[in-house]
């Protein structure tokens, strides 16, 4: 049974009040791979009483009334994405299609849908208790950089005003919440939320303030630098940082979650698709994607600089345990529209499942375990995942089992994985294997946080290797970023030669979008490294972004007129014919 989406069907349950009204951006879709999902499926497992909101129309107030003023709280969020990153490409252009909406139809969230969404529910019932989750909010939780805006914005929960904030994975979170507000307790102390306070709490790491951050691009780095230290594992301090008169203060992340937790939170009772009312307007696109999927880890400790998973997953990878995977497996492969493939197996980054820290004490505050290289420490676990492979292979009905998550590619180039690359290869890639080089200048992938380019060329000798001993043949799909900070012209261009060497034509490439409160977004915004001070330089027009990503795909046509500018620009015409050639 579905949570319910309307009134009617909550009376339909014998519900008269509900506990709690979530609101999200995105349509329904009660599958684990849905935060609206997951969150109200974790607050009725608790004896809360939970309706939705899908996608309401902000622009009138009715739709926030459906069910009523919930007994407890109101839960906003965007959706499973930013809502500025979920509207607009990475030049600023409302987006044609959007993934998590009926049909692909764009146009059915609003702009920074958390605030949106916030006063609208002000309007309706007023002081009713607003608690702020998602992407959007987990981003946005301290003053922070707006690219979209081109201006550093306050914290969202001031902007919303909210009672309180929950960053990255809240089933914890928002669970404490409801009981605390259900017996008229009070909402400080909570790990992984942010609130806002008259006072800062003693023990906080005070950071400088959204007046600083604004003015002075200094006082924002450092403010990043302490976020950074304190923000991604559970071992940091609270943070606090002024607004004006008042203080946003954001607590510890939360403990891990113990395997059997992470466990139980897969295995609740999801109806696995969308909710019938999108089925006349063609489904949930974005739901096609993880219909046969398994999620098997969650966390990543990579912390590249560009992504935004360390801040609201976490560093620390929790992975679920064999037994739980296979029983929902099962309950896939008994599907009546199960062909007998299972499209993925993964999670952040496939081959992070099993991974642990040696440490007696656990993983340390430090944001990676990956970079600058890896730390001695991390033991992988690849044992355990060929175990999960092999006995998702063994179930009737199933066929194949595949992985289409990305694979670390740095943690697949030393003996200990060749066995596993092998069986991956052999098994498990249906032809291609996503890995993300992102770039080919050592400095600038030095600053995304990711491996030096030598490290690639391993790994992709020791694939081609593999190959040669593989019945059919798979390629790799490289994903690449253009115009990331750091990153010029030239070094697009180097890029496009490195590949047309190889006969390679670089299809994923993705123009960087600077996002909040990630180290590469401080770049952007104040042109230097906020770990180490040094200047870099910024692609920040328009067309030095374009003409860069026409230089990596320098064969389609339409990127004609641009690559002869940059050559032009580069003083490199010569270039032409030989590019030319394909």
């Amino acid at each position: 049974m579905f949570l319910p989406l309307s009134k009617k069907e909550a009376e339909d349950r014998g519900w008269g009040e509900l506990d709690v009204v979530l609101v999200t951006g995105d349509a329904y879709v009660d599958h684990p791979s849905y935060g609206s999902a997951v969150i109200g499926r974790v607050l009725e497992k608790a004896g809360f009483r939970v309706g939705i909101i899908a996608q309401p129309d902000w622009r009138r107030v009715d739709p926030f009334r459906e069910f009523g003023r919930p007994r407890l709280f109101f839960g906003v969020s965007a959706g499973n994405l930013d809502s500025m990153v979920a509207n607009y490409t990475a030049h600023k252009k409302p987006r044609k299609r959007d993934e998590y909406s009926p049909g692909g139809r764009p146009g059915l969230r609003p702009d920074r849908a958390v605030i949106v969404y916030s006063n609208r529910i002000r309007e309706a019932y007023g002081d009713v208790p607003l608690v702020l989750g998602g992407l959007e909010a987990s981003l946005r939780r301290i003053a922070h950089y707006d690219w979209w805006g081109e201006t550093v914005r306050r914290s969202i929960l001031l902007d919303a005003r909210a009672d309180i904030l929950v960053y990255g994975m809240g089933e914890r979170q928002v669970v404490e919440i409801a009981r605390r507000i259900s017996q008229s307790r009070g909402l400080s102390g909570i790990r992984g939320t942010a609130v806002v306070a008259a006072e800062p709490p003693g023990e906080t790491v005070e950071i400088p303030s959204f007046e600083e951050v604004r003015d002075d691009a200094h006082r924002f780095n450092l403010a990043f630098r302490l976020v950074h230290e304190n923000g991604t594992t559970h071992k940091g301090k609270a943070i606090a940082q002024k607004h004006a008169n008042r203080w946003v203060v954001v607590y510890p992340p939360p403990e891990p979650l113990q395997v059997q937790e992470l466990d139980g939170l897969f295995e609740l009772p999801y109806e696995r698709r969308p909710h019938p009312v999108y089925e006349a307007e063609g489904g949930i696109p974005g739901f096609e994607t993880v219909r046969f999927s398994l999620v098997s880890n969650r966390g990543c400790c990579g912390d590249c600089s560009f992504c935004a998973l360390s801040l609201h997953q976490g560093v620390v990878v929790q992975s679920r345990s064999i037994e739980s995977i296979v029983r929902e497996a099962r309950l896939i492969s008994q599907r009546p529209d199960f062909k007998g493939t299972i499209t993925d197996v993964g999670g952040p980054t496939a081959n992070l499942y099993g991974s642990r820290c040696s440490k007696e004490d656990g993983p340390c505050k430090k944001p990676s375990c990956l970079a600058p290289t890896r730390c001695r420490s991390l033991e992988t676990g690849y044992e355990k995942t060929l175990r999960l492979y092999r006995a998702l292979r063994s179930l009737p009905g199933v066929k194949h089992v595949f992985v289409e998550s990305g694979l670390r590619y740095d943690l697949l180039v030393d003996g200990e994985a060749r066995d596993f690359l092998y069986e991956l290869c052999l098994h498990h890639i249906s032809g291609q294997m996503k890995v993300a080089p992102e770039h080919t200048s050592d400095f600038v992938t030095r600053l995304m946080n990711k491996p030096p380019l030598s490290v690639y060329e391993r790994f992709e000798g020791a694939f081609n290797e593999i190959n040669q001993r593989l019945p059919k043949k798979r390629y790799l799909v490289r994903y690449l970023i253009s115009a990331h900070p750091g990153a010029t012209l030239d070094d697009a261009l180097r890029m496009a030669l490195y590949f047309k060497k190889r006969h390679v034509h670089p299809e994923q490439v993705q123009d960087f979008i600077p996002l909040p409160l990630t180290r590469s977004g401080c770049m952007y915004h104040t042109g230097r490294d906020p770990l180490t001070g040094a200047r870099v330089y910024v692609a920040r027009s328009f067309r030095e972004r374009k003409m860069q990503r026409a230089l990596l795909q320098w064969w389609i046509p339409q990127n004609k007129n641009l690559v002869r500018e940059a050559l032009r620009i580069l003083e490199r015409r010569e270039l032409w014919h030989e590019l030319k050639g394909g």
